[in-house]
């Protein structure tokens, strides 16, 4: 069933709908050990990039970008790390300063940062993720399918990330796959500053 990625007329939701989408979220994220799925990520400019995603809870994710594209971005479960191999230039951030965190720290409680986005499309449930005391991290607005079948009865569509900045980056995900089994040594990376591998 293909759904509209985000509604685009707002309506209002009342405040114990509100309540009762965050706590299906909630248990989405908590029934969600490990996922894979394909990825398509638009950025500001409109370029697309592909790859495959892989999660693993707790704190950890990599982003494998298509063939011919020299970036990588991996959560080892303490950083973020961003790393340009074209470049030899690697970034790193504390997961828990990223908008990802959402996804991938289960102790995260959703009710206290985030609030539901009004959809058009009663399928659709979007949900935005924001820090307000810490708004140099950003926001992430995840947006879920409802499907019965999937955990916590929501399929993660995918979300839309928005830095300090106002820089807009999109993730699409298909072929979404949840809760088998993830080898720990996925979330290593070799450092292009040196010959080492790093987990």
């Amino acid at each position: 069933m293909l759904l509209p990625f985000a509604a685009a007329i707002a309506i209002a939701a009342p405040a114990v709908a509100q309540n009762g989408d965050l706590a299906q979220v909630q248990r989405h994220l908590s029934a969600v050990s490990s996922m894979t799925a394909a990825f398509s990520q638009t950025d500001r400019n409109g370029k697309v990039l592909t790859g495959a995603l892989t999660l693993k809870k707790p704190g950890k994710i990599r982003f494998q970008y298509e063939k011919g594209v020299p970036i990588l971005i991996v959560g080892d479960g303490k950083a973020l790390t961003f790393i340009d191999y074209s470049v030899k230039q690697v970034q790193r951030w504390p997961i828990g300063n990223t908008p990802l965190s959402v996804l991938i720290n289960p102790d995260k409680d959703i009710g206290r940062f985030a609030k539901v986005v009004p959809s058009a499309d009663p399928r659709v449930l979007s949900v935005e993720g924001y820090d307000a005391k810490h708004p140099e991290y950003g926001r992430i607005t995840l947006v879920f399918a409802r499907e019965a079948s999937a955990p916590g009865g929501l399929m993660l569509q995918g979300w839309v990330m928005l830095d300090s900045q106002g820089n807009r980056t999109t993730i699409r995900l298909s072929d979404q796959r949840f809760n088998a089994p993830v080898d720990d040594g996925t979330f290593r990376w070799n450092d292009p500053r040196r010959n080492s591998t790093h987990s």
